[in-house]
């Protein structure tokens, strides 16, 4: 026991000190196990395929495509618009907004999907952001414990008691205290945020320095002259290469992109696929062309060719989402200035080779404060001109090795790079949905239908590909858990467990089991303070269960107590993802949280330890 205990101080040192990974930590802590004879082989990597571990993988996919496909963003849009100009509103929203997508998905991933929404939301309603940053992180932590899935913390109790033979929680068992915790939540934060987080500085969005897709868009008038046409069976361009055609020469059109229907027999992936205008795409039927030029050249060239054109009456403009029509998942655009020892400087547009060697099309020029955005095709280069071009993202991407040439400005590679597929939203939302009910009503066990869940995001075309995917893995979390969930087979094991349990029990055990809650309560509480909210509910939830059956009395309030101590753990920056994602971003110190953070960590206790037992008896 002693090996164990003093392996256990050493991470807890580690993980306070954050001089090594916490994923480092915990895999060094188990080789120590294994090494020390303290743990089999077989023992130590047990955490590897645990039930939670597994879960968490897959909730970590699900998630992600949540992100990609824009469904989350849609939603906080629509309910954060509701708050206007009013502050209390804009308050409240953001809480009851943050915890209920927290419920259901990573509260990491809450906090950064809503925290450059809600600064901007923040700046209209001439607030501070930092006002409402700090309830963004509390909320996605209040709202994780409404549900099995919301937090790790809950999913290991719901492990700990299954393996235990009391039985698996259900999707919903933590609904009641969930609410409790939110309600509270927002009673308490509304009064310390007024007076503690209102911070009257000015918030710099360092994105500000380069433009988004949306701003070349409206920059450089792509909508505004946007059409497109569908190519008929009796069409004349069937089977007729780009390059063969030459509409730019004929017609002083551009053809942007060729969207077609999808040839994959997955019933999930039905949405046009986005294809780049290469010189030799050859044209099938059914192909959508997006045109950019004259509607009257647009007309000409559709009624040559027998091509139906559709949105006759506008072209397809964008109103208040600039990216609502331009898809830009596959293809992009960015801007290029001209360096004045280019090759390029004084060489006509068609005589540039952009095409033919960088696959990329020049969609408009800036010169000083003038756009030319028509009859690009023998319109000399100069330098210092700003070249918007389109292609295809990674085509985009190897602009970046030119140098000598142009320079690269903005940031819309590493935009483009995380572009939603919003048009994927409702197939995400579907499996979402599928899966809560899944687990709802135990049609399989709850792992099984977040791996079902997470398996079908993938093959539906929520994510570009497989990669991506696995990119919403938080590895580093995954292997912390895997790598301390054996911690507590070590402590049970060498009889540690039942030793802290003893000496909990005797000093609170004969006060009652209030007090003995109390006490497992503040103890999980405080060591939250200094290490994650996981590996301390991995390490607390067997003693929680060895003293719940040491004074005779129902383990399910007991470790409730740990899951609910370990994820409301606010004074802190550092005790849980959330809070330290903010902290920059709102320009808070260490004692903010202490002054806004505490007061809530404490008084959630207080309410704790009387609400449990009444939900839970003993």
């Amino acid at each position: 026991m002693i090996i164990t205990l003093v392996i256990l101080a050493l991470s807890i040192i580690f993980f306070i000190s954050g001089k090594i990974r916490s994923d480092i930590v915990a895999l060094c802590a188990l080789l120590f196990l294994m090494v020390f004879g303290v743990l089999t082989p077989q023992e130590a990597l047990s955490g590897f395929s645990n039930n939670v571990v597994i879960m968490m993988i897959g909730l970590f996919v699900v998630g992600g495509a949540i992100f990609q496909t824009g469904l989350a963003k849609t939603i906080s849009d629509k309910i954060i618009s509701l708050a206007g100009e009013s502050k209390t509103k804009l308050f409240f929203l953001i809480m009851l907004l943050t915890s209920s997508i927290g419920a259901f998905v990573s509260n990491t991933g809450t906090v950064a999907l809503l925290m450059p929404i809600v600064i901007s939301v923040a700046i209209g309603a001439k607030a501070s952001p930092s006002r409402f940053l700090m309830p963004l992180a509390f909320a996605s932590s209040l709202g994780g414990m409404m549900t099995l899935i919301g937090t790790p913390p809950n999913l290991v109790i719901s492990n700990t008691l299954k393996d235990s033979g009391f039985g698996e929680l259900s999707f919903f068992t933590f609904l009641p205290v969930g609410i409790i915790c939110v309600v509270v939540g927002m009673i308490v934060l509304y009064p310390l945020s007024k007076y503690f987080l209102s911070k009257d500085n000015k918030h710099n969005d360092n994105e500000n320095s380069g433009k988004s897709l949306g701003d070349l868009v409206d920059e450089y008038q792509l909508s505004q002259n946007l059409y497109r046409v569908k190519v008929k069976e009796d069409s004349l361009l069937i089977e007729n290469r780009l390059s063969e055609l030459n509409i730019p020469q004929n017609y002083q059109i551009d053809v942007l992109e060729i969207r077609r229907k999808s040839q994959d027999k997955n019933p999930f992936k039905k949405a046009p696929l986005q294809t780049f205008a290469k010189a030799t795409t050859i044209i099938e039927v059914d192909d959508i062309l997006y045109l950019k030029g004259n509607l009257e050249n647009v007309v000409e060239f559709a009624k040559e060719y027998n091509l139906e054109l559709e949105h006759t009456d506008r072209p397809e403009r964008i109103n208040h989402d600039p990216l609502a029509d331009l898809r830009f998942d596959s293809i992009g655009i960015t801007e290029l200035v001209l360096m004045s020892s280019s090759k390029l400087v004084n060489k006509k547009i068609k005589d540039s080779g952009f095409r033919e060697k960088y696959h990329v099309n020049i969609l408009g020029i800036q010169r000083s404060d003038k756009y030319i955005l028509q009859d690009l095709k023998d319109e000399r280069m100069h330098s210092g001109d700003v070249l918007l071009v389109q292609g295809q993202w990674k085509d985009i991407a190897l602009l970046n090795d030119e140098q000598a040439d142009w320079l690269v400005l903005g940031k819309t590679i590493e935009e483009g790079s995380k572009l939603k597929l919003n048009y994927k939203a409702p197939v995400a939302a579907t499996i979402m949905i599928l899966m809560v009910l899944a687990m709802v009503f135990n049609i399989v066990p709850s792992v099984t239908a977040v791996m079902i869940a997470a398996v079908l995001m993938v093959l539906s075309g929520c994510f570009t590909n497989v990669e991506a995917a696995y990119k919403t893995i938080n590895w580093e979390s995954i292997v912390l858990i895997a790598a301390m969930l054996p911690m507590s087979i070590a402590i049970e094991k060498t009889g540690g467990a039942a030793a802290f349990s003893e000496l909990i029990v005797d000093v609170a055990g004969g006060s009652g089991p209030y007090v003995v809650l109390a006490a497992v309560y503040f103890a999980t509480s405080l060591l939250t303070m200094f290490i994650s909210n996981t590996a301390t509910a991995v390490l607390f939830a067997p003693i929680a269960l060895q003293i719940a059956l040491t004074i005779g009395v129902s383990p399910i309030p007991m470790l409730f107590a740990v899951a609910v101590s370990a994820s409301m753990c606010f004074a802190s920056p550092f005790s849980t993802p959330p809070n330290a994602l903010v902290m920059s971003a709102g320009r808070y110190t260490f004692m903010d949280y202490v002054k806004v953070g505490l007061p809530l960590q404490l008084i959630l206790g207080i309410i704790m330890i009387f609400v449990l037992p009444m939900i839970f008896p003993f």
